[in-house]
């Protein structure tokens, strides 16, 4: 008789009861660190801590018209506010690269791009 009646609720119940319905469930967490190391993003860096080295480096002036966009695999992309502060940074780029290079560590920022925006 307990087979029948496990056979009925089985069928009134569409199927086996699940014994841990959140087995297949995962969070974001428990792959995040893998996924970022793989896509080359793993490290990273404080924006503040990156923002406020930039002030430093270029100077407030510089610093209001252009900051600071990307930091991604040691490249620098910088957003300036006109072409002219552009081809004037463009000018200075190794002195800046070096000084952030210095405030920063070697190997964080290796190359740095300037993006009109």
């Amino acid at each position: 008789m307990k087979w029948l009646r496990e056979l009925t609720l089985r069928q009134w119940r569409h199927g086996d009861p699940v014994p841990d319905p959140n087995r297949n469930i995962h969070t974001a967490s428990e792959h995040l660190e893998s996924l970022l190391k793989e896509v080359g993003v793993q490290g990273g860096m404080d924006e503040e801590r990156l923002r406020q080295a930039w002030t430093k480096v270029a100077g407030d002036f510089v610093a209001k018209h252009a900051e600071p966009e990307s930091l991604k695999r040691g490249v620098l992309v910088l957003k300036v506010v006109q072409p002219s502060m552009r081809f004037h940074l463009e000018q200075m780029k190794g002195k800046l690269l070096k000084n952030l290079r210095d405030e920063l560590g070697e190997g964080v920022v290796k190359q740095v791009r300037f993006k009109v925006g």
